[in-house]
């Protein structure tokens, strides 16, 4: 506790009260102080401005807007969490209802495999029960600022529901693509990978390919971004692109990615997808046809956005 400084102990403390879902109990335990000092910090978070408290209305998303959607898109359930805040805080409201989802539909005695993501990393943390299954990493490592990372997800996943666990010894994107054939022969790799064709449940996050949606764009070069856009890319999941009517796009980045693909996905019989954002709506109804989402879990901004997009598309 004293490498941190005072205001950056109140921030994680309220990170993990506020986002984490974690008790005062369990935060004191971590941290050598009882939960009537937890407590104090955290309203000291709030009158320092630290933590912001905001309270948002019920979404204008209705429910028949919802099943709309659902019909359109084909897909069965369609969990649509009401946030009108800000970006993070918008996340953790989203992350615990894509929880709620896993703890949901995790197979008992089967395999499931989970991406990474902001949204799925913050889930992972806020998921206190499974049955026991396997877990397996769908996606390679992605160098990402702070402290989380796939490997952490998986063994925090692995350790709720007491299944063996899959991880992938690999970064998701390979600058030289012999080097990424050559990771994907080494065994451990080969073994996780192989696991994803015999999956009960995956957990996925969809992305838009453009700038800031999409944590594999700035790690692609310039001309095979620009490629994938020409090829008609719109969304992205895992790292595989996918264009406006759901057929995966090839391009040069298949070659340097490490992760499951869009056949596998489409082999397992469920799949929940997590989007958060207006700007993704494009890439959502390209992965909807792709056919392999059985859950989609969105928030309300992107829930109206594809309302919209899809009154576009009936009007053509």
């Amino acid at each position: 506790m004293s490498e941190l400084s005072h205001e950056e102990l109140l921030a994680r403390i309220s990170s993990e009260y506020y986002l984490e879902n974690r008790s005062k109990v369990e935060i004191g335990s971590s941290y050598g102080i009882s939960r009537f000092q937890v407590a104090r910090l955290l309203t000291e978070a709030l009158e320092k401005g630290i933590v912001e408290i905001k309270v948002n209305f019920p979404s204008r998303v209705s429910a028949a807007d919802i099943r709309r959607v659902e019909k359109f898109l084909g897909i069965g359930g369609i969990v649509v969490a009401d946030t009108n805040g800000d970006v993070i805080q918008a996340r953790g409201i989203l992350a615990k209802a894509a929880a709620v989802e896993i703890s949901r539909q995790a197979p008992a005695g089967g395999t499931m495999g989970i991406s990474w993501s902001r949204t799925l990393d913050v889930a992972s943390r806020l998921v206190r029960e499974l049955p026991k299954c396997d877990v397996v990493q769908l996606a390679g490592a992605l160098p990402t600022e702070g402290e989380s990372n796939p490997l952490e997800l998986i063994q925090r996943l692995g350790h709720v529901s007491g299944g063996l666990t899959w991880p992938l010894w690999a970064p998701l994107v390979v600058e030289d693509p012999t080097t990424a054939a050559g990771l994907r022969r080494q065994p451990e790799i080969a073994e996780a990978l192989a696991k994803a064709d015999s999956l009960d449940l995956a957990v996925v996050a969809i992305g838009a390919w453009k700038p800031g949606t999409s944590t594999i764009w700035d790690r692609a070069e310039a001309a095979v971004r620009q490629a994938a856009v020409e090829a008609g890319a719109v969304g992205e999941c895992s790292g595989r692109l996918i264009n406006a009517k759901g057929v995966a796009v090839e391009s040069g980045l298949d070659e340097q990615i490490i992760a499951v693909t869009i056949k596998q996905l489409q082999r397992t019989p469920k799949v929940i997808a997590v989007a958060q954002g207006e700007a993704r709506a494009e890439a959502v109804l390209a992965v909807a046809k792709a056919g392999f989402v059985t859950t989609l879990i969105i928030d309300s901004p992107l829930a109206k956005a594809l309302t919209d997009l899809i009154d576009e598309e009936k009007s053509q």
